[in-house]
């Protein structure tokens, strides 16, 4: 499977400011592609750089801002620093000359709370190796990181710090999982449905059409793709029997009456939704559609930001289609990209998540974990439009055998 743009491990890089980030980084790449300066505070926001660090591979770096930063815009720049933990697999907390006090013992605490793996990598070695006193503190911290020295000047350390990398990221931000190895087999016919329409990318496919596709190629089976109008004459004059057939989400109503009830139905929504979402929870809190009233407030989460057209299936079709669906007077909130929310997620009825198709799975999980931690209702693009078109239950059957 082609893996998204941001499904890479990802590393963020934290520390006070100047304390070598920058330099790290360049370290670690081998060229110069962070800005250094001598000043502290240069790095502000977050910054992702895709990039493949040496005898090791690509990933995507984090360039933090400095955690002891200071001022009113400091204190922003420390909160994104602080935000930016719930969406990386490893971090690297990088400290000098032996400091460590409450900023640090802070960083080590929200990464423990996030459940992160993470390196502490004492820089500037050659100028002050790191002292008993400070190797004490860090034979106690949580998870017992493991502790490197290195001189971003030097380069002194590389080789120990990218087998450190190595050991201490988890392997699923390595792995490239399938959407249908375990339904589909050598030989099988995969009939793939996408509608050509105002919301298709000219010229090209979207990522999870291509995603499919490439599954279906590397699991020896065999991929059908075509657009709606022509399903009908296509079954009727080739005789195929598609193993599965796969819809774009905003056709399952006549997907649904176009292929035999016999052959499996799913959607590109549902598969991604099983492969990155909170599955479980989708099919638990997809029902609750049905429990909204009067001036309840839906959150709409779009893990990827994109031009908006005039009928957006989040923004548009999918709050029309529930309006229609309950009757209730409904108000709906998109939130794009990884933002933060604009209010409470206690104060929403119920989250509607995109199928996350350029996010990696621990992202999308963390977007989703404070509404399934404080028992609001979520479900996922596909499962949503399968449920309030009557063929949920058809639309997860290829995965959920019982149902």
């Amino acid at each position: 499977m082609t893996r998204g743009k941001e499904n890479k491990p990802h590393i963020g890089i934290y520390g006070r400011r100047n304390n070598g980030k920058s330099s790290l980084i360049n370290m670690l790449v081998g060229q110069d592609v962070a800005i250094v300066s001598d000043y502290a505070g240069t790095t502000t926001d977050p910054v992702k750089k895709s990039l493949e660090i040496l005898n090791f591979g690509p990933v995507i770096l984090i360039d933090t801002a400095g955690i002891d930063d200071e001022g009113e815009l400091g204190k922003q720049r420390i909160s994104k620093t602080i935000e930016s933990i719930k969406h990386i697999d490893l971090g690297i907390l990088l400290v000098v000359n032996n400091e460590w006090n409450t900023f640090e013992e802070q960083l080590v605490n929200k990464f423990a709370k996030n459940d992160l793996p993470y390196v502490i990598v004492h820089n500037k070695y050659d100028v002050r190796p790191i002292s008993p006193n400070l190797q004490g503190i860090l034979m106690a911290l949580p998870q017992r990181p493991t502790v490197v020295e290195v001189s971003t000047k030097t380069g002194y350390g590389f080789d120990t710090l990218v087998e450190a990398i190595r050991k201490a990221i988890p392997e699923s931000s390595w792995e490239t999982p399938t959407l249908l190895g375990d339904i589909v087999g050598r030989g099988d016919v995969v009939m793939l449905i996408t509608p050509i329409d105002s919301a298709a990318p000219a010229g090209r496919l979207i990522l999870p059409q291509v995603q499919t596709i490439r599954d279906i190629l590397d699991n020896h089976a065999i991929s059908i793709v075509l657009k709606d109008t022509e399903v009908e004459s296509f079954l009727s004059s080739t005789g195929i029997r598609p193993a599965l057939v796969v819809t774009d989400s905003q056709i399952f109503d006549r997907a649904h009456s176009l292929i035999p009830s016999d052959v499996e139905l799913t959607s590109f929504s549902i598969l991604l939704a099983r492969l990155k979402g909170d599955f479980e929870n989708y099919i638990k809190g997809t029902p609750y559609i049905s429990a909204l009233v009067d001036n309840d407030r839906v959150l709409v989460l779009e893990s990827c930001s994109h031009h908006v057209s005039c009928d957006d299936i989040g923004r548009v079709k999918i709050p029309n289609l529930m309006r229609k669906f309950t009757g209730k007077k409904l108000t709906f909130e998109v939130v794009p990209g990884l933002d933060k929310l604009p209010r409470s997620i206690t104060d929403y009825a119920l989250v509607v998540q995109c199928g996350g198709c350029v996010v990696t799975r621990k992202q999308l999980h963390n977007r989703l974990r404070h509404a399934v931690e404080a028992g609001v209702p979520v479900t996922n693009f596909g499962m949503a439009i399968a449920y309030m078109q009557g063929i949920f239950h058809r639309a997860i059957a290829p995965f959920v055998k019982e149902v």
